[in-house]
């Protein structure tokens, strides 16, 4: 069950009502939800394959910015000269493709941010990263290390 508090606020950050919200995966520091875990379905039936979905509008912005760099695409670039980070990069869509589909299977082996074979979305790696702790997603980790100087700090964190 999650609190309607929590909803409130979740809807506050989007700007809009979320959908299909199961539980809040993460919190920052001071906390208020970072991230939510979607169902695999939407209400109306839509599927949804992003099982977490990071809502901290400050982090939001931040991992925003870094995706403006260039780094999704070293990041994807890595994948094809590094089979250690290849491994780890296709143990975490395993995980996040088993999970959800533990919940709801969807019938297809997309999962979310082009995993396993590109980056697509950091936002979605975040997430995961934050949901799942550290050494799940080696790429969520990357993005939220090279972030650690700006999050979580100021209004996020103190809400």
């Amino acid at each position: 069950m999650i609190a309607e508090a929590d909803i409130a606020v979740v809807a506050e950050q989007l700007g809009r009502t979320p959908r299909g919200v199961r539980a809040i995966a993460a919190r920052c520091p001071g906390g208020h939800p970072s991230v939510v875990q979607t169902d695999p379905r939407l209400p109306d039936g839509t599927p949804f394959p992003t099982l977490y979905y990071l809502t901290c509008p400050r982090l939001n912005s931040l991992v925003s910015t870094l995706e403006t760099t260039g780094l999704m695409k070293e990041m994807t670039d890595r994948l094809a000269e590094d089979d250690a980070l290849s491994s780890r990069y296709l143990a975490a869509h395993e995980s996040y493709l088993a999970e959800r589909d533990a919940i709801e299977p969807l019938g297809t082996q997309v999962t979310a941010g082009g995993m396993p074979t590109r980056v697509k979305c950091l936002h979605v790696h975040v997430a995961h990263a934050l949901a799942k702790g550290t050494g799940v997603n080696p790429f969520g980790d990357e993005a939220l290390a090279r972030l650690a100087d700006e999050w979580p700090t100021g209004d996020c964190a103190s809400r």
